[in-house]
């Protein structure tokens, strides 16, 4: 699914942007300069998702108020369809990838015609019939957060998109905790091992808690593709600059997360090349315990083992015990025979 042992890193711009699309694209040039593979967006037409009746999540309430409705929360933040495909193209130019989740049908095909790599579909819309079959409509490579759902919705979710024509291998299932901030008690990390069951291409995690500990966490485990929020400011006004990082600490994450990709290896128990030329200075040989004569017998009270490890092996013990001094051995002279 993913090339060697490269994961896929996912910086979710979200709408942190605050619906203002000079940040969207500081945004995608922050995302780029913090060694993402990806900056992702959201893109809705609120009027489409969110009824006049929706409540605020009780983390939107504690972060914009409660005083407006979900609905003119989102209306402020969202940026109209048409900015997506300057922001697309500035991606390309900047030399990072674009992505950008789709909330409603018509977002599906505003997207669709740019060219995504993958659709990323959220947790949300795990049980949106419609919708699955939408996306599943248009082909291509899926990769689907499983927030708020059981293993029979995951497993269900994915067989829509696999009778509507996406194979298994070509979905990446995201664990993840719609919380923000996820409590760590809340993370789970080990339901993304669960995910495997499943049979898709390969699992990951996208990450609400905060800080970097988990997401690396979550790629020493085995993720994939590591997604995590991102703000210019962690101060600016909206739902989810809170549990976000600050592009400095994106970075620090990228780079944390690239030491483990480069730590996980190959799973092969091998002698690594910088490790070999220890082996001399680490392990031991067979030499003299005291002065040896030519042709005295050598016993387990004329030698011993010592450092360096250059001389014969001590698990060649058993096969030293018994003969016969060659030449003339000084104390702690490795043995030649």
């Amino acid at each position: 699914m993913t090339a060697d042992n490269h994961i896929i890193i996912i910086a979710e711009a979200g709408v942190n942007h605050n619906g203002d699309l000079d940040i969207a694209r500081r945004m995608v040039r922050a995302a780029r300069e913090a060694g993402a593979d990806y900056v992702k967006f959201q893109t809705a037409v609120p009027e489409l998702v969110i009824s006049a009746f929706a409540p605020k999540a009780e983390y939107q309430k504690e972060t914009t108020g409660a005083a407006e409705s979900q609905l003119d929360m989102c209306r402020a933040i969202h940026l109209p369809l048409t900015d997506y495909a300057g922001l697309a193209e500035l991606c390309r130019l900047e030399g990072i990838g674009f992505m950008s989740t789709p909330f409603d049908l018509v977002s599906i095909d505003c997207l669709d015609a740019l060219g995504m790599d993958w659709w990323k579909i959220p947790s949300g819309e795990i049980t949106n019939l419609p919708y699955l079959r939408k996306i599943a409509s248009k082909g291509g490579r899926v990769i689907l957060s499983t927030g708020m759902s059981t293993l029979d919705e995951v497993e269900e979710a994915v067989a829509v998109l696999e009778r509507g024509g996406i194979p298994r291998h070509d979905i990446i299932l995201l664990h993840c905790t719609t919380q923000y901030p996820t409590p760590m008690k809340d993370v789970n990390l080990r339901a993304m091992l669960a995910l495997t069951a499943v049979g898709c291409g390969a699992v990951g995690y996208s990450d609400h808690t905060q800080g970097i500990t988990v997401p690396v966490a979550a790629a020493a485990l085995g993720a994939r593709v590591i997604e995590k929020h991102f703000t210019l400011d962690r101060n600016m006004p909206g739902p989810d600059h809170k549990a976000s990082l600050e592009p400095d600490e994106l970075a620090a994450m990228v780079r944390a997360v690239r030491d483990v990709e480069q730590a996980l290896g190959s799973g092969e128990k091998v002698v690594a090349e910088s490790e070999r030329p220890n082996i001399e200075v680490a392990r031991k040989s067979i030499v003299a315990a005291r002065d040896i004569r030519a042709g005295e017998t050598l016993t387990p009270e004329n030698i011993t083992v010592k450092r360096p490890g250059n001389g014969i092996s001590p698990m060649l013990w058993d096969e030293v015990v018994g003969r016969t001094a060659p030449r003339d051995f000084g104390y702690d002279e490795l043995i030649e025979l």
